[in-house]
């Protein structure tokens, strides 16, 4: 089933307007790219270990379904919002064959207290940054309490404000892309498929500060830390020698200071006391 609109302020309907265009190639763009499915996998391989069987799951930002799909697939029950109404349509037709595991709503994720469907859920889970496109995390962070069941957990994949492979990027003389997430308390503008809006960054620390009366961190994790992030294109298919020896340290080192702050993205886990 799908339901529910709710309003958005403009940088959310920028950015639904955004990704709306992009969803019909979306799929397209990132299903073969290695270090994205690397991504993926890592991501999924964290959130599992917190699953008991036949979870229920309320998915933020859920583009086009794969992450809901491959829940599905794993016996757990998805309610998979988004604000983008392109990216949902293509979720529901890929999702049809598990209508009775997967459910979908357009809802922004800083009014989830409009949700039709308020659980309450055993996870709560975001990946690949889509809450950064936000500058109220905070309040989206502590609208969770009452979607959650008593030790519920929340899983977030958030980017921060500093990556170590971005930075490095400045010896290649690509300071804008090296510097953009430094000074960028008011966010960064994004670009994608002609259309603007803004990007903020957060560290765990924050999540941490906010969440701290109401949830135990369980685990941070970096992601693409050691590994290139994916938007150096073809690094793994160029250099799979130097792709595997990378991807070896990271899956090592992941949880390790300082290289889980260090990273593209950095997965953090909590439970609700």
């Amino acid at each position: 089933m799908i339901s529910g609109i709710s309003i958005m302020n403009d940088n959310e309907t920028d950015a639904s307007t955004a990704f709306s265009r992009q969803s019909v190639i979306f799929d397209e763009i990132y299903s073969t790219n290695t270090i994205v499915n690397y991504k993926r996998t890592r991501v999924r391989q964290h959130v599992l270990q917190y699953l008991a069987p036949n979870s229920s799951i309320l998915e933020l930002n859920s583009g086009t379904g794969e992450d809901a799909l491959f829940f599905a697939k794993n016996g757990h029950r998805v309610h998979a919002t988004d604000i983008s109404t392109g990216m949902q349509q293509v979720l529901r037709q890929k999702t049809e064959a598990y209508r009775d595991q997967i459910s979908s709503e357009i809802c922004s994720f800083t009014q989830l207290e409009q949700l039709q469907n308020q659980g309450p859920f055993d996870h709560i889970f975001s990946n690949f940054g889509g809450l950064n496109c936000t500058g109220e995390l905070d309040k989206v962070l502590l609208s969770f309490n009452q979607l959650l069941k008593p030790g519920g957990k929340v899983t977030l994949v958030i980017i921060p404000g500093f990556c170590l492979w971005e930075t490095l990027l400045i010896f290649k003389g690509k300071f804008k892309t090296a510097f953009r997430r430094f000074f960028s308390s008011k966010g960064r503008t994004a670009h994608i498929e002609g259309t603007y809006f803004k990007c903020f960054y957060y560290n765990t620390s924050f999540i941490i500060n906010i969440l701290s009366k109401l949830y135990k961190v369980l685990s941070v994790e970096g992601l693409c830390t050691i590994v290139p992030p994916s938007y150096i294109e073809g690094f793994a298919e160029k250099h799979p020698k130097a792709y595997q020896f990378l991807k070896n340290k990271e899956d090592k080192l992941k949880s390790h200071w300082p290289w889980k702050y260090m990273g593209d993205y950095f997965i953090i886990s909590l439970e609700k006391k």
